[in-house]
């Protein structure tokens, strides 16, 4: 899916959850902010995780801020099906709160209660 500064690849073999990603990061971080989103297995994920965090392990989200209107947000499905059932959720409202987190990274914002806040904020707009 491509949309005006915003791309959606899936490296995957998995269908993509159905989940208003475009309004999502336009409320979060503008309709501007130019941003890829990437759906990819668990061996890149590792791949990434390991090249840019030092962790030897895959996860389920990776966001990269390119410049300060520009980044990239990388999900891994497999991981993120397998979590959400941990939470008791459904695999796309898991994916849509990874995504949020993603965005709010890019935003600037590091774990903690604010950040906390304004997922729950947001979660409850998107109903994720």
């Amino acid at each position: 899916m491509q949309e005006k500064n915003f791309t959606i690849t899936n490296k995957t073999k998995s269908t993509l959850p159905s989940v208003p990603f475009v309004n999502i990061k336009n409320t979060v971080l503008g309709k501007d902010y130019s941003l890829s989103l990437v759906f990819i297995g668990k061996k890149k994920s590792l791949e990434l995780n390991f090249s840019y965090r030092g962790k030897n392990n895959p996860t389920n989200i990776l966001s990269f801020s390119l410049n300060k209107n520009t980044g990239e947000i990388f999900i891994t499905p497999a991981l993120a099906k397998k979590e959400a059932k941990s939470f008791g959720r459904q695999t796309s409202n898991f994916i849509a709160f990874l995504f949020i987190h993603g965005l709010l990274h890019l935003k600037g914002m590091e774990h903690g209660s604010r950040m906390e806040r304004v997922e729950a904020k947001l979660r409850k707009q998107f109903r994720v």
